[in-house]
Parts: C-alpha cells; structure tokens; sequence
C-alpha cells in the first residue's frame, strides 16, 4: 500500500521559521494574558468595585504589554499582520472604553488562517473568547498555532472534499482556556457586538485529539483484554501518524454537516431538538469519514485505514465515557455503535474479555450509516415531531431507554398540543444511560481521562491504569 505522508507533519509539523514561543515577547504576553483573565466576568467585562479586583491602572497596563508583545511578535509572522494591527486596536478600544463587554470583530474579520493553508505555518492568535468543552466564560486567551495541511491533504481537499474554511492546526503554546479539554478554535466562540453573516474558517486542533486518543485507547485495550491488529496497534503507538489520521478525519467530518440529505439544521444553531437528533448527527458524520476511509484505503491512502480505526476505537472507548451524562450526545453516539456492532455479532464481550471482529465489524459499520442515511432520507417528507420519534425508534430499538421516559411510552405520554420545541423539556438529561459494560469501563478509565485534560503531543505516555 502506498504511504502517501507529509515529511514536515510527521517531523511535528514544523518550518525552518523561527518559533514565536521561543520569542521573549511571548512569555510576556502569555503572563498579561494570565494576570487579566481572573478579573474578567462572565461575559469578558471587569468590575473594578468588585472585591479583589485589580485597579484599572493595573490592567491597563498588563493590556499595554499584550500589545507591545503583539507587535513584537508580529514581525514573525508577516501573514498576520493585518490581524495583529486590527487585534491591538480593538484592545486599546476596550481598555479606552472602560473594560466592558469586549468587541473584537473587526479582529475576528481580519484573522483568515483558511486563505493561506501553508504546513507549518505559525500564527499568533489573541481573543476574549470561551473555549469549547473548556471554560465557558469570554476570557482573553492566547494561543500560539501551527498550520497542518501537507500536500496529501491539500490535493484530498482539492479534488475529493471541498472544505475550503476548514484548517488542521497543532499547539505550540496556550493560556489557561486551553489548558482544558477543548481541541477546537472557532470564530463564533469570540466575544463581538454581532454575529458575522458568514464564519470563514474552523481550526480543529489534531494533536490533542491524537494525543487523548492514544492514552485513552492504549488504556481501554490494556483493560478489556482487547487485542488490536498489528496495524492498528501501530497507529495507537505513532503519534504523528494519529495526527494525520485526525486531520483527515476532521475535514471529512466537518464538509458532512452541510452534505446529504439533511431534515434538519446540519450545525444545531438554529433549532432546539432532542439530543439524540444531535447524537445522531455527529455519528452520521462520523460513520461517513469511516466510509470514505475505507474508499480511500482502496485508493492507496495509508491514512485511510487508519480513519477506520480511529473512528471505531474513539467512538467505542473515549466517547462514551467522556464527559458529563446530561444530554451527552456524543457518548450516545458511541453507545449505539458499540450495542449495533454487538448485536450485530461484530463484537462480544465473554469471559471479561473484550474480542472485536475487525472485518465484520467494518461491513456492520457500513450497514450503521446506511440505517441513519435512510432515516435522513424519509426525513425530508415528514413534521419535524414525527421525524423526532422514527429518530428515537431507531436509537431505541438497539439503547433501552430510561424506564421513566415519557418519549419511550410514546406520543400518548406527552403533551402534543405543545409545540415540538417545548416537548424537548420532557427529555430526560439521561434518556439512555450507560450499559452494565460503560458502567464498569467508566470507573476503569475515570482517571486516565481525567488526565487528558489540557494533553498536548508532547505530553509523555500514561500507563493503563
């Protein structure tokens, strides 16, 4: 099989550019950063008469070092430098304006990283903003960035997935938002005085994906007695080679919320639905990486194989069990492939040992993504509450339901004169808890990840617990 690989990726991502965190600047823009975020509120803006807090003075003149250092580091990245002069006016706006609630979309607006997806490329990213499965309040926050895009991606992008706003990115450095499970960088998490008509780029950050993954995996294996195929156990092992497994995955995943035949808003924003319609969708888009993975393995991609791997792997282990049961939509996901593939024979749990069927279960998988692409389909021509229960039915038919569901009793139990919105309050925050199987795996791998939490590619290996 050809190994089609990024020698740049695979020696972490790098240029021969001098790196912004080895500037000085840096780590005095980092410590700014750091000595302003405690005084923020919620929503970005600093009470200066609440206790504790600093003296405006004193904040005025941290924001003073964030731009100089800004400026300094600017002259690294040329390809910046429109973002940097519209990030330091917008900083200089909010300390002049009182530090209220912070406006940065003329920033935002200047900040393009999908125009020029260069390997390798640096960038220097400074918002008030939240970060996604980290902290929710708009604090300020920096983040130093690599661009991931080696040629194969690029011509995959260009002639097979179109996803021009998508950018794979690693860490180089980052304040404490990111010191968190968050492993995005989307605009629509910054503070701003409106919405953009249109977001023009998302960063996915692919090295802490890889790197969750393989503590996580190498863990989950180590306590189901799961034994991996050769191949696949090196993938689990090759952190490199995890990156661009995620990166290819990500894209993939990404440009599916906008294709198919889709009943609904693809990206959750505009409509409240019950959580298993979002379960639902993050799995469709998932199982469809895997089936274009196993398009591309014919193909010849290496990268191929692996995305199957990954997806049945993260999807059967780390998903699950991440993360807080009140309507986790993505543990829902993984909770119905692993009950499809089991009940499908693909894999079994006997004698407190876990054995998987690796061919059968890339042929069940298949038949997965097909059930859901079907459901989509008759979606289309049916009331959104009709389309909500034909969901639910087919999540049901393989998860069993709360036993105080109302949804699981049928339309009868509920209210229908209320409009579909108002039944979703009628959802339980764990419509379909854990098996006796997550039960047990759960308090297994309960401290392996936990130690995920703010995981680069540099952090070292953890032992299975």
């Amino acid at each position: 099989m050809t190994e089609i690989l990024s020698s740049k990726t695979e020696a972490g991502g790098g240029t021969s550019d001098e790196r912004v965190v080895e500037h000085p600047a840096w780590a005095v823009l980092k410590d700014s950063v750091e000595a302003i975020r405690p005084a923020q509120s919620e929503d970005g803006s600093i009470d200066f008469e609440a206790e504790d807090a600093p003296s405006r003075t004193a904040v005025e003149t941290e924001v003073a070092q964030v731009c100089t250092a800004i400026r300094d580091l600017s002259a690294l990245l040329p390809h910046d430098a429109e973002y940097h002069e519209a990030l330091v006016t917008d900083l200089r706006r909010w300390a002049e304006s009182g530090f209220g609630i912070p406006d940065f979309l003329d920033s935002l607006l200047a900040f393009q990283p999908a125009q020029n997806r260069r390997d390798g490329l640096q960038h220097l990213v400074v918002f008030p903003m939240y970060t996604q499965n980290g902290n929710p309040d708009r604090n300020l926050e920096a983040v130093v960035l690599r661009m991931v895009w080696p040629d194969w991606l690029a011509e995959l992008e260009r002639t097979r997935y179109d996803n021009p706003l998508f950018c794979g990115i690693t860490f180089e450095d980052f304040t404490s938002g990111y010191d968190t499970n968050s492993a995005v960088l989307f605009p629509e998490t910054v503070a701003v005085r409106e919405a953009p008509e249109r977001f023009s780029w998302g960063g996915i950050f692919c090295d802490r994906e890889a790197a969750r993954f393989r503590r996580v995996i190498d863990a989950a294996c180590d306590v189901t007695s799961l034994r991996l195929p050769d191949d696949a156990g090196g993938l689990v092992a090759d952190q490199a080679r995890c990156q661009q497994t995620f990166v290819l995955w990500d894209m993939i995943h990404d440009r599916t919320h906008s294709h198919g035949d889709l009943p609904f808003d693809p990206f959750m924003i505009k409509q409240r639905q019950p959580f298993w319609m979002y379960g639902l969708e993050e799995l469709r888009c998932d199982l469809t990486a895997f089936h274009e993975g196993v398009r591309l393995e014919a193909d010849g991609y290496a990268q191929g194989r692996d995305v199957q791997y990954a997806v049945l792997l993260d999807r059967l282990f780390r998903f699950p069990v991440t993360g807080e049961r009140n309507r986790n939509y993505d543990g829902l996901g993984g909770q119905l492939l692993f009950a499809y593939l089991h009940q499908h024979d693909a894999l079994r749990w006997r004698d407190n040992k876990l054995a998987m069927d690796w061919d059968r279960a890339r042929e069940v998988t298949v038949r997965l993504r097909e059930e859901i692409e079907a459901l989509y389909r008759a979606g289309i021509d049916r009331p959104k509450l009709v389309h909500w229960f034909k969901a639910y039915e087919l999540v049901s038919t393989y998860l069993a339901p709360h036993p105080g569901s109302k949804w699981a009793q049928g339309p009868e139990a509920l209210d229908l004169s209320l409009p579909p919105r108002k039944l979703v309050d009628d959802v339980l925050p764990d419509e379909f808890p854990l098996s006796m199987f997550y039960e047990a795996l759960a308090k297994k791998l309960r401290s392996v990840i936990a130690s995920t939490k703010g995981i680069t590619a540099e952090a070292p290996a953890l032992a299975a617990a």
